[in-house]
């Protein structure tokens, strides 16, 4: 139990300041397949040297890099909260060693049709995302 589970922890705010709109049953379910994608791709792609996903930001109009466990702890924190706090970016980080959502996306659909063609029986066409239902 950390020290802040107390009424004692940090005033975050009025309490009588609205918070975010909780997100409704489509949003929650788009979140938990995210959640799902993300642990397939740092699954498949952190053995290859790649330490997160890059994730181009509106708000500054630039590249933010972040790693693995970080955009876990911020999809986590979108469905428990319906909003994701400001995180410190890495210091320095290489490009290289991250990936867009659609590249690790087409990687994941790539490996699952090469396992599908291998698998006795399995009739060749391809991986299906989940995103595709």
């Amino acid at each position: 139990m950390s020290s802040w589970d107390d009424a004692s922890g940090p005033d975050f705010g009025s309490a009588d300041q609205p918070g975010p709109p909780p997100l409704t049953m489509e949003e929650r379910a788009g979140v938990l397949d995210d959640l799902a994608e993300l642990e397939v791709f740092r699954t498949l792609l952190e053995p290859t040297g790649i330490k997160g996903i890059v994730v181009d930001c509106p708000d500054c109009d630039e590249e933010h890099h972040v790693d693995w466990a970080l955009m876990q702890a911020n999809l986590r924190q979108l469905l428990e909260e319906g909003q994701t706090g400001r995180h410190e970016p890495p210091f320095d980080p290489d490009p290289d060693d991250y990936v867009s959502w659609d590249y690790a996306s087409g990687y994941a659909d790539g490996i699952a049709a090469v396992a599908e063609r291998e698998e006795p029986g399995g009739d060749g066409r391809g991986g299906k995302h989940a995103r595709d239902d």
